[in-house]
């Protein structure tokens, strides 16, 4: 983490980008990780392309929390990639496996080495296995179509006419045509986009999967996305961003619904929920708990060994950057992280030492926070104001940062309040923390949705949420007999 914070630009972050970061991932983001990926090979696999496939394998679980076992959905998502494989546009040429992230982000990844790989949260989100199915194939299709490779390439082409056009005319030219250049990419990355999708929706035909579940799943990752969006009062854009690399959800759902249409009416093709339900059943469900987990206000991290609460009506989001918080209705935020303790530095000459802009000297206060040494201060920046407290437990310093436009008298003493909860946990506690976990029933005579998602253990609109991972409109009613997906502890 940067050892400076410009804390007016922390407070957008706070109110504002805090929700780019919360927001649902895109479904891939093939080429821009690694960048380009090398063809698909005809032949026996060179060392150096192995090396290159161990390497983005290593990387890829660094930035997605690692390998999460699940055994029966590993060898239930194996079985689909076999039939995809066959039904591939290079049928035979690679053997696909899949590889679970411990991650509640939704996302997948297809490489040229045939490793896979698909988010927790991705499981979650999709229905059945024609939805899983569609996933894969769409991530196997860029591969096949080689379009990290053609990516690249024309990234590369895109920066040596910016190049010389800076070179051969003026700056300004060579920023006019990277921006041109920079629209071309983008287009050409749409492209590819919508080339995916319809290559996968004809594969998991030929396969023997319903192919109106690519359609299926991303409806409800717009769901999704727009779930969020309401809960951290994010705006949602409908316009056209004409330098996004994807098209929008809408019309891939829509074209996805076109070619599945060329293939058949509704109603033909493999779903079988009911075996995707079961592979699926208890595998975890949100934030990591060793890495950190909400539960209401509350924050807890067992490694670290702490927890505080935020005030009444925050929402909280945890990153691997930080635990962000928001309160929509009075414009209010937070932000809690954690550094390095710096040797031989006291906490009030470490407030004092640049890592904010706006500090008011005059408001260094030295405190104890249930036993550890603490020092609050006040900051402004613009319109915001700052009320921060530094904490020191062990080698690290936790910065907790409470955003307000107006800092009054009621915001200043429910700051104060929820920096006081701040404490360590004990071993005891830390051992007995555990995460969320997807469980699969079967709704009985006189179940509703509203029944169904009372039992289940979310800290936002569970009913929202219940639908979402059902893929259940709001005037849908329950069947009895039939097994949905609820969140449990």
């Amino acid at each position: 983490m940067t050892r400076r914070l410009d804390l007016f630009r922390r407070a957008a972050l706070a109110v504002a980008c805090i929700f780019a970061l919360a927001s649902c991932a895109e479904l891939e983001r093939q080429g821009q990780l690694f960048g380009p990926t090398p063809t698909p090979p005809t032949r026996p696999a060179s060392l150096k392309t192995d090396n290159r496939s161990s390497v983005q394998h290593k990387e890829l679980l660094a930035q997605f929390g690692g390998e999460y076992q699940a055994a029966a959905a590993e060898r239930y998502l194996n079985d689909i990639l076999v039939k995809l494989a066959q039904a591939s546009e290079t049928p035979g040429q690679t053997a696909y496996k899949v590889t679970i992230l411990n991650t509640p982000v939704v996302n997948a990844f297809a490489l040229p080495s045939g490793n896979l790989y698909v988010t927790r949260g991705l499981l979650a989100l999709a229905g059945d296995a024609s939805e899983a199915a569609a996933v894969m194939a769409h991530e196997i299709a860029h591969v096949t179509l080689r379009h990290s490779a053609l990516r690249a390439e024309k990234e590369r082409e895109a920066a040596l006419i910016s190049q010389a056009a800076t070179v051969i005319q003026s700056r300004q030219k060579g920023e006019e045509e990277r921006s041109k250049q920079r629209l071309s990419v983008a287009s050409f990355s749409r492209q590819q986009e919508i080339d995916a999708d319809e290559t996968g929706v004809r594969v998991i035909a030929r396969a023997g999967y319903d192919p109106y579940g690519a359609a299926r799943f991303l409806t409800a990752l717009g769901r999704s996305s727009e779930l969020r969006a309401a809960l951290y009062g994010k705006r949602k854009d409908s316009g056209f961003d004409i330098t996004s690399t994807h098209p929008s959800t809408p019309e891939r759902v829509t074209r996805a619904i076109g070619i599945a249409r060329q293939i058949g009416a509704p109603g033909i093709g493999n779903r079988d929920r009911v075996g995707y339900l079961a592979a699926i059943n208890g595998v975890a469900f949100g934030d990591d708990p060793m890495e950190g987990f909400v539960r209401d206000r509350k924050f807890t991290h067992p490694r670290l060994r702490f927890a505080f609460t935020a005030p009444e009506g925050f929402l909280l989001e945890n990153s691997s950057e930080a635990v962000f918080g928001v309160r929509q209705a009075d414009n209010e935020a937070l932000r809690l992280d954690t550094v390095k303790n710096p040797p031989s530095e006291s906490l009030e000459a470490y407030v004092a030492s640049g890592w904010v802009d706006g500090l008011l000297p005059s408001t260094v206060r030295k405190l104890d926070v249930n036993g550890l040494p603490a020092v609050t201060a006040v900051a402004r920046a613009g319109e915001w104001n700052f009320r921060l407290a530094v904490i020191q437990s062990g080698d690290y310093l936790y910065r907790l940062i409470f955003a307000a436009k107006a800092l009054t008298d009621q915001a200043e003493r429910e700051f104060m309040e929820s920096i006081a909860t701040f404490r360590r946990i004990t071993p005891e506690e830390a051992r007995e923390a555990h995460g969320l976990k997807l469980s699969i029933v079967t709704a009985g005579v006189g179940d509703s949705a509203e029944s169904l998602a009372a039992r289940m253990t979310t800290p936002n609109r569970p009913l929202e949420y219940f639908r979402l991972l059902n893929g259940l409109d709001e005037n849908e009613t329950i069947a009895a007999g039939e097994r949905y997906k609820i969140v449990t502890e």
